[in-house]
């Protein structure tokens, strides 16, 4: 993978002295990297990325477009798709004149718990790895620099800082490095994530072996390989261990250790100037190296995040990865002549607050977000009635911008200003939300020690009026006190103060234009050792006080009886019922893992009361990862949307009346029951997680045994067309094993199908594995010959204890499949 540099790196960094060199390797700020004038290097800035280019602030940032979420960019199993969404990204990033997108998320669905799984996109490692080749290429050939995260075995949240992964080598090879050794073969990113978690008793910033063995030896990648925020615990080991830039800055734990780690002989200073060679390497591809004349020119003509032409990409991507799971009697597409000559009840806390995105990194500042209400009253107008559901978060949401408005300025949003120990206003500004963040991307001359969040309410009435973040809180309302508390975060992860604030509410009757007042006074306490037993950067982050703060302002939620019975009496009166249900940012976040795969709060009984007054149910599923369904067989209709992005309500309305086909794939296999996976366990025991199920993730568990099968399988989804697969037949073998298959589209609409191909060892300890799948647009009646080419890599087996890949597998079968729970062929391989 090693490119031809057009500049001698090492000359530059000649020309640097030791402590120029290690100040280069932490950032400037949280976002950005330091420039040296001396040598043409201009300073960096990098953005997360996920799901849209957030840019350099954590909160309260400039608006930018959000996107679907990974699991629904990847269930339309296209790498085409990918590599569109990598070049929208580069055209974000470049309006914002960003040199890095932090992204893709290439970590694997090993559990269904994993509470980020909807930032990655498959529990299957070759799915993963070609979706972010294309993704990078797409990214990268407009020359912003991807950033492959996190290596890695970190699948899931809980103590994420400070758990171990136990993992076989032969698991870490075969599964967990392939989807980044793919991306690393196939697209050559610029840049790779250390992750926070330990890999068999070695932070993973610290891996020599990944890092330096693997990665940069055996793979030759020439790129700059970058921590996680806050995740480097050491010096002289970190630099050792193959780490090139620890993130965010100023602070971190190299700087002045570092040097006198070389000065005493610990480091060579060779390794360092390895490090800057890379990081030069990075500038020179994004265009921040060789002077002004050499830096790259942003352009002035970028689309803005709500610009027509970018709302139709978004809404055309979220619904290409829309998976029906099921359609009894064809109660789905709700054709635009049914939808308007009969009436729809859509039902359901997320029809009318839909979630759009996850939490944590992944969270932007968007211009808008559709809500599915929204969506459908577009298009159907006024045959439909809107219910609202039952209560959906133990948390209470902050104030959406059109609840309030700023009392200086009357726009929507609210006033805040950050004062210092001394009680003096440092900063007075105006935020378009709710949220303000402490301790991290802060701009007042001094640190903030009070903050004071202050709206007027756009409406009246009975309200839950608040606070959400870690510190000492007072709320008032037009002056009058209504109370407060002293807010802590309940766990060791700095995360939580970021992704799971606690909070503090009171119900409270109010007049419109009322005052509401939130002061909050930082708490900051004593660095304390973390479950580690070390005292380390994170020690200091948790003891800083940083965090969002955020003010809450909200409607007193119904009680629960009341809220069915209105749904089950609109749902009697209509033609069809739609229940949208699903889960929310508390479950599918940064920083923390699910304990169930329920859907929170009383969804269930909601569903299952509506279906039984109901002629016809069709259910929704807002959600990016596994739910459990216990009332799946009495409804008609099951469509997941996943965090279908800001155009998510006008996406799901297309699909749902068949105005573009919901023709997505699952990229995950859902359990049927709690437990009932081949890997359940995320919370480590004495901060170990054992990577019980080595090389049988997911599906390739189900289908050996090892848990019950699954509800539905990885690959499974109808679309809205019905196949016959008329004949499957091995074409080659040269090159790799090659399948050509021949399907009809036996149904009476256009539809497209994903051929999956599957290959089975004869050899009783290998799995099951997805080697390859093609796809095919075909008009009804039509059929059309899919070529699948499966890949060589997945014929590689581990050998441990010669350390290196044994021969390839041979004979076994390959199996043609729609999903594992639905295979229409089997070839026998010799």
């Amino acid at each position: 993978m090693t490119s031809t540099d057009l500049t001698d790196f090492p000359a530059l960094v000649a020309n640097l002295d030791l402590e120029t060199k290690v100040r280069l390797l932490t950032g400037a700020t949280s976002f950005t990297l330091h420039g040296e004038d001396s040598i043409g290097l201009a300073p960096m800035a990098f953005s997360d990325g996920p799901t849209g280019v957030r840019g350099l602030k954590f909160t309260g940032g400039e608006q930018v477009a959000l996107f679907p979420n990974a699991t629904l960019l990847a269930s339309a199993w296209s790498e085409d798709t990918a590599h569109e969404v990598g070049e929208m990204l580069a055209q974000e990033a470049q309006r914002q004149q960003i040199h890095v997108v932090l992204g893709p998320t290439i970590n694997l669905h090993r559990s269904p718990l994993g509470g980020r799984l909807f930032e990655a996109y498959s529990e299957d490692p070759l799915l993963t790895g070609r979706l972010a080749a294309a993704y990078v290429k797409g990214l990268q050939g407009q020359g912003i620099g991807a950033c492959l995260k996190h290596l890695v075995a970190n699948e899931s949240e809980t103590l994420r800082n400070y758990m171990n992964s136990v993992v076989s080598e032969e698991a870490l090879r075969e599964v967990y490095l392939l989807p980044f050794e793919i991306a690393v073969d196939d697209a050559n990113p610029w840049s790779i994530m250390a992750a926070y978690n330990d890999v068999n008793g070695v932070p993973a910033t610290e891996q020599d072996h990944v890092n330096n063995e693997v990665v940069k030896g055996e793979w030759g990648w020439d790129g700059l390989l970058m921590s996680d925020w806050f995740a480097t615990k050491t010096s002289a080991p970190a630099a050792l261990g193959g780490l090139d830039l620890v993130m965010p800055g100023p602070d971190g734990p190299w700087g002045a250790a570092l040097v006198a780690d070389v000065e005493a002989g610990a480091v060579p200073e060779s390794v360092i100037d390895e490090h800057v060679c890379r990081l030069l390497r990075l500038a020179e591809r994004v265009g921040a190296l060789g002077g002004p004349d050499a830096h790259r020119v942003w352009p002035t003509d970028s689309w803005a995040p709500d610009a027509p032409a970018r709302r139709e990409q978004l809404r055309r991507l979220a619904t290409d990865g829309m998976v029906v799971l099921r359609n009894k009697g064809g109660a789905l597409p709700l054709t635009a002549a049914s939808a308007t000559s009969g009436t729809v009840a859509l039902i359901g806390r997320h029809a009318v607050e839909t979630v759009c995105m996850g939490g944590g990194s992944a969270q932007v500042n968007p211009p808008y977000q559709v809500s599915i209400a929204q969506g459908l009253r577009a298009a159907i107008g006024d045959r439909l009635t809107v219910v609202d559901g039952v209560e959906v978060r133990e948390r209470p949401l902050p104030a959406a911008p059109d609840s309030i408005s700023d009392p200086v300025t009357g726009a929507p949003g609210m006033q805040v200003e950050h004062l210092d120990a001394d009680g003096v206003v440092m900063l007075s500004e105006h935020v378009d939300g709710a949220d303000v963040t402490t301790g991290f991307d802060e701009t007042p001359p001094r640190p903030t020690e009070q903050l004071r969040l202050r709206a007027r309410l756009a409406k009246g009435g009975r309200v839950r009026l608040g606070a959400l973040g870690t510190g000492r809180w007072r709320v008032s309302l037009d002056g009058a006190d209504l109370g407060g508390a002293d807010l802590v975060a309940g766990g060791a992860d700095p995360g939580e103060g970021m992704f799971k604030p606690p909070h503090w509410t009171a119900d409270v009757d109010a007049a419109p234009g009322a005052l509401v007042e939130a002061v909050l006074t930082i708490l900051r306490t004593e660095p304390q050792p973390g479950p580690d037993g070390k005292l380390s950067t994170l020690s200091h982050v948790l003891a800083s006080g940083m965090g969002v703060k955020s003010l809450v302002v909200a409607p007193v939620p119904a009680p629960t009886d009341e809220v069915i019975e209105a749904a089950v009496a609109a749902a009697r009166d209509a033609e069809t019922a739609v229940v949208v249900v699903g889960l929310t940012p508390e479950q599918e976040t940064e920083g923390t893992d699910k304990s169930t795969l329920a859907l929170p709060g009383d969804q269930d009984r909601l569903v299952s009361a509506v279906a039984a007054a109901a002629a016809r149910t069709v259910v929704v599923l807002n959600a990016a990862t596994p739910v459990l369904m216990p009332w799946a067989e009495d409804v008609d209709a099951i469509l997941v949307v996943g965090l279908p992005g800001q155009e998510g309500g006008h996406a799901v309305a297309d699909a749902l009346l068949g105005l573009r086909e919901p023709a997505g794939r699952l990229v995950t296999s859902w359990p049927a029951a709690d437990g009932a996976a081949p890997a359940w366990v995320v919370e480590p025991t004495d901060l170990q997680l054992e990577y019980t199920d080595g090389v049988f993730i997911g599906y390739r568990g189900f289908h050996a045994g090892h848990a019950e099968p699954p509800a539905h399988w990885l690959g499974a989804g109808d679309g809205y067309g019905s196949w016959e697969y008329e004949s499957a037949e091995l074409t080659g073998t040269d090159t790799g094993v090659t399948v050509r298959v021949t399907v009809r589209n036996t149904s009476d609409r256009e539809s497209r199908e994903v051929v999956q191909a599957y290959f089975q060892p004869d050899e009783a300890d290998q799995p099951v594995r997805l080697v390859g799948w093609g796809t095919a647009t075909v008009p009804a009646g039509g059929h059309a010959d899919v070529e699948v080419t499966t890949d060589a890599r997945l014929w590689r087996r581990w050998d441990t204890a010669a350390g290196t890949w044994g021969a390839p597998l041979s004979g076994g079968e390959l199996l043609v499949a729609r999903g594992l729970g639905d295979i229409r062929s089997r070839l026998p391989l010799a």
